[in-house]
């Protein structure tokens, strides 16, 4: 039986996928109860990315793993369906564990647990994306903003504020393009405004 919630220390939740020819071929996501997470590419990656998620998104990550009995349960489909990368969940809590590998689930917590961590990786791969164009290829910044903005208008962007730093640092460059520069200043401003995505 899982202890209750009030004697349950601050839990943790680990994610990866693994998709060979994709573009990553491997991620992962460690996240804390509080919101503190790390991002890798590498499982030997000694400098992951690190960003605070706002507690009402740890919430409901969280709650999402409660709904699926903090992956003690098996999640992956009988169906047959093609190859759609290996997920990894695992919850770690003081000495509750529990762990799921799936392809493919018919679970919708599960679904909705993995849009989440999906949407966690776009974001760094944004934020990856512009900090290398903004230093080697200053001519790719605009189409780096152009894909972030497509991704925010799609509510794809989690922890927006972690991309303010370059954002700032694209508007206010003047060897960037004037066109990259009102785009990051109109993407930085609606990330302070807290605006709505579509």
């Amino acid at each position: 039986m899982l202890p209750t919630a009030a004697a349950q220390p601050a839990g943790r939740i680990f994610f990866s996928k693994s998709f060979p020819g994709s573009a990553p071929a491997y991620f992962e996501v460690a996240l804390e109860q509080d919101g503190q997470a790390a991002y890798r590419e590498s499982t030997d990656d000694d400098q992951p990315l690190r960003f605070q998620l706002s507690p009402a998104d740890a919430q409901e990550i969280f709650g999402l793993a409660e709904k699926l009995q903090y992956f003690q349960a098996p999640l992956e489909s009988k169906l047959r369906v093609a190859n759609m990368g290996m997920k990894t969940f695992r919850y770690q809590s003081g000495q509750t564990r529990g762990e799921a590998k799936f392809n493919y689930s018919e679970r919708l917590e599960a679904r909705a647990l993995l849009d989440w961590f999906e949407k966690i990786a776009e974001t760094e791969q944004h934020l990856v994306a512009l900090e290398r164009t903004a230093r080697y290829d200053r001519l790719g910044v605009n189409k780096a903003l152009l894909l972030l903005d497509v991704s925010w208008d799609k509510n794809r962007i989690v922890a927006p504020e972690q991309l303010l730093p370059i954002l700032d640092k694209i508007a206010r460059g003047a060897s960037y393009m004037h066109i990259a520069q009102v785009r990051a200043a109109s993407l930085a401003e609606r990330i302070r405004a807290g605006k709505p995505k579509n």
